[in-house]
């Protein structure tokens, strides 16, 4: 998982669009057409040679953010005479300045979040509340007040307006490199949401990171009800990513792994419902028994009280946090259309359109059917997350920790082997040293994630789980994402030639080359792979793993539909809503493919939590790299990631036209389906 920065540079564009209708018809009202158009006729006297169209749109952009406390309409008829830019040189000249001091402002305001957040996010000690004060403090969260104060966020909205997704996708073909970076830049200022909200969303962000991070089952204390114990004793596993891996290597177990499995599915199933037990949570001080749901503490019963509603509290509180700024935000006046079109850049019909149709794939039901002739028996539910199409599946996942931990002991040896692993990806020694000498590995709380820098100079932190006996195969698995992000990272912040282009269009995509990184960790850690049915099996486990991923970002998207409609609801009801949107969505895309209906597995993910409305970026991750690896597979793979990557921060769309040739789509996964499926 990618970490979500709430830097300088978030709190100007991705918590913010443009005006919601209140607030704009108070601005509209203040700055009326007829100061707007005095203002634009006098820039036409005083600079002839100005660009008509940029100047009308600069000009109505920042009166659309002027307010009372601006100044009055002659103050701002003033300060357009005053601060428009028409020459090109000169209007270069300050785009360069505002850039510099941007990068300066977000790499400098990363760097403090990243000490404030250090003891939350890395494994170093215990957690005080001083540190969840800290933590959760917002630096930058007056930042957007301040620069409409000093009227930088109105130069910046005068010179260098905001273009639309539409108007980016009609005119952004034809731009140069420099006039994406000034579109980009006009990017910043299209609203202006106070600083205690910005304040209040960091912090429930930054409640629901610290819940998530220290959700652990301690494995060794689970017990059948006859009192068996299935895991080790030193299993303890972070819901959801470390019980979901657990249960996918359960399938090299032959003798035990279908009861083990049948044991996560049933602790994921009480942590949805949340009649989980609150003393076993990240405690191994009880014994537990969760299919009859009992607590024991030295073998004696123990009277536990469930952990009630927590889950759905906090996902409460971060959608109130986000619905706050609603009013703040113009035609994208929900944290909804903010997250999609403005983030992704892709509409949420968009989205929910292409799971909707792949979802419906016929080609699922004869995986589905492939998938129970390898078992032998009939599917379960938590076969969404068979992992028969990895060559790993067939190996012990004790003997991959025993590499896994031999080679990793602690975060030192992981940074220290990173420049091994891009040369096994393909780079030159000399390019391996200079990306991973710009990346460090920290010990993580949760599963682990990738922080990027915000400045050149500055480092990427890449944080790994790695047990007391060193770096166990799921760990190791998931550091080779973060890995992957952080290489993105890297490159397209140091290796980009303008800083408002840094970065790719948006968090799918930094997904799709952590997976490029990710699909490739046993051959990392030099095994082999001889099987002839390989390609095969990877378009298969590509289909497969999409299914899975969309469906849980359809109950995402759901439930937070259904927020919209019932703002007032309570945790209670929330979780009745989302146990109800889980199990119609699974009877209305999964029954048919499993054969098993009403389970309601699909809720079970926490970035329902912690990162809210991010799980479709996970499919759409999945979807660019089946397009990117197609592409890739007759070229040469680091030349062409690189080149890749430094395309930068344009619209998805033309990225992947960019990279690939083509649009972002399904259907080359779905031909490629085909043809495997005929073999």
């Amino acid at each position: 998982m990618k970490k979500l920065i709430i830097l300088l540079l978030g709190f100007l564009i991705a918590c913010t669009a443009q005006e919601t209708k209140k607030v704009a018809v108070t601005a509209s009202s203040f700055i009326n057409e007829i100061v707007i158009k005095s203002a634009i006729d006098s820039i036409k006297v005083a600079q002839p040679a100005a660009d008509l169209t940029l100047l009308e749109k600069g000009v109505k952009h920042a009166a659309s953010l002027w307010r009372a406390e601006d100044g009055t309409p002659a103050d701002f008829s003033e300060f357009v005479k005053n601060n428009y830019v028409s020459d090109p040189s000169k209007r270069k000249v300050v785009f360069d300045k505002i850039s510099n001091n941007m990068e300066s402002l977000n790499g400098n305001f990363n760097e403090i979040i990243l000490d404030l957040k250090k003891t939350l996010d890395e494994n170093i000690g215990q957690i005080d509340e001083i540190d969840r004060m800290f933590g959760n403090y917002s630096v930058g969260a007056h930042v957007s007040d301040d620069f409409y104060a000093n009227k930088i966020a109105f130069t910046i909205a005068l010179n260098f307006p905001y273009f639309s997704l539409a108007e980016k996708e009609k005119l952004g073909p034809s731009w140069s490199r420099e006039e994406w970076a000034m579109a980009r830049l006009g990017d910043m200022f299209i609203s202006r949401v106070p600083a205690g909200l910005n304040q209040a969303l960091n912090a429930a962000y930054g409640n629901g990171d610290m819940y998530i991070a220290e959700y652990n089952i301690y494995m060794g204390h689970l017990r059948t009800d006859d009192g068996r114990q299935l895991f080790p004793d030193d299993m303890v596993l972070l819901s959801h990513w470390n019980l979901r891996d657990e249960l996918k290597a359960d399938y090299a177990d032959k003798k035990n792994g279908a009861e083990k499995q049948d044991m996560i599915v049933k602790v994921m199933e009480h942590i949805i419902k949340q009649d989980i037990p609150k003393v076993v949570i990240n405690s191994p001080d009880y014994e537990w028994a969760p299919f009859s749901n009992k607590v024991t503490k030295a073998g004696a019963p123990v009277e536990a009280t469930p952990e009630s509603d927590t889950r759905y509290d906090l996902i409460l509180k971060s959608f109130k946090a986000m619905k706050d700024t609603d009013p703040y935000n113009p035609e994208m006046n929900t944290a909804i259309m903010r997250k999609f079109s403005l983030e992704m850049e892709i509409s949420q019909e968009e989205v929910e359109e292409l799971f909707d149709s792949y979802l419906k794939s016929p080609q699922l039901l004869k995986i589905g059917a492939l998938i129970k002739e390898r078992l032998g028996r009939d599917l379960k539910p938590y076969d969404i997350w068979y992992d028969g199409f990895k060559t790993r599946s067939t190996i012990p996942e004790d003997l991959l920790t025993a590499e896994t931990s031999a080679l990793y002991p602690n975060p030192e040896a992981f940074k220290a082997g990173m420049p091994v692993i891009l040369e096994k990806m393909g780079w030159s020694p000399e390019r391996a040293s200079y990306l991973a000498s710009k990346i460090v590995v920290d010990p993580a709380r949760g599963s682990g994630h990738a922080w990027g820098a915000g400045m050149k100079g500055s480092v990427s932190h890449l944080r790994t789980r790695i047990l007391d006996k060193g770096m166990d195969y799921k760990g190791y698995n998931i550091a080779v994402h973060e890995f992957g992000h952080t290489v993105e990272q890297t490159i397209t912040l140091n290796d980009v030639d303008y800083y408002m282009m840094s970065g790719v269009p948006n968090t799918a995509f930094t997904e799709a080359m952590a997976y490029v990184f990710q699909s490739r960790d046993l051959k990392l850690l030099g095994m082999k792979d001889d099987n002839p049915d390989k390609g095969k099996m990877e378009t298969l486990d590509a289909a497969w793993s999409l299914m899975e991923i969309m469906g849980v970002g359809m109950v995402e998207m759901k439930f937070w539909k259904w927020l919209y409609q019932n703002p007032d609801a309570t945790p209670a009801q929330l979780k009745e809503r989302v146990l109800n949107v889980a199990l119609e969505t699974w009877n209305q895309y999964f029954a048919p493919v499993i054969g098993v209906k009403d389970s309601p597995l699909l809720a079970i993910y926490s970035h329902m939590v912690n990162d809210p409305l991010y799980l479709p970026n996970y499919s759409y991750g999945h979807v660019i790299q089946f397009q990117i690896e197609e592409y890739l597979k007759d070229k040469n793979l680091t030349v062409e990631i690189d080149r890749m990557l430094k395309q930068g921060h344009l619209t998805p769309q033309q990225w992947m036209v960019g990279a690939v040739g083509s649009r972002i789509s399904v259907e080359p996964l779905i031909k490629k389906l085909d043809e495997v499926l005929s073999k």
